[in-house]
């Protein structure tokens, strides 16, 4: 399933993003698009409410601007910089072709991403090599750990602290 819903779009981020064409046009599927302003490379940062599994990776873009290479970091504690991006390995790296820019899944290592908080991804180049890449519409794929919130459990019988 699509893990839109999980997103917390509040604590979303995207470094080297245009003003006019941010990472939330992305993140729905309302039109508008993501657009990088000084040159091709974006990092996006996406925190969930919970912790899912994801399973792959939707980008849709435009042929001539959409993104090639693709690095995927997982549950960093803090969103990388560029520098940090480049050199330190990833979950995961992605080559796009022109034919997954049209929003086909492009499936991912599952078995390295069964615990995940956030995610970040890595835009190094664009499909072109031009100065500006553009994302129409990114979803991650996956599904959500139903995690027990004990505080949801009500006392049966006994007092706190009393056991059998």
């Amino acid at each position: 399933m699509d893990l839109s819903p999980f997103i917390l779009k509040a604590q979303c981020e995207c470094l080297n993003e245009n003003d006019e064409h941010p990472l939330t046009n992305a993140l729905s599927t309302g039109g508008g698009f993501l657009q990088s302003d000084c040159d091709e490379q974006l990092i996006i940062s996406i925190t969930f409410n919970q912790a899912v599994k994801v399973h792959s990776l939707k980008v849709k873009g435009p042929m001539d601007k959409g993104p090639k290479t693709i690095k995927i970091f997982i549950n960093q504690p803090r969103t990388l910089d560029f520098d940090m991006a480049e050199s330190c390995s990833c979950v995961q790296e992605l080559e796009l072709s022109p034919g997954d820019l049209e929003g086909n899944p492009v499936n991912l290592r599952y078995v390295k991403f069964q615990n995940v908080n956030n995610i970040q991804l890595f835009i190094k180049d664009n499909i072109s090599g031009n100065d500006v890449t553009q994302i129409d519409h990114v979803a991650i794929i996956g599904t959500p750990i139903s995690t027990t919130n004990m505080g949801d459990f009500k006392r049966v019988a006994g007092k706190k602290g009393e056991s059998h």
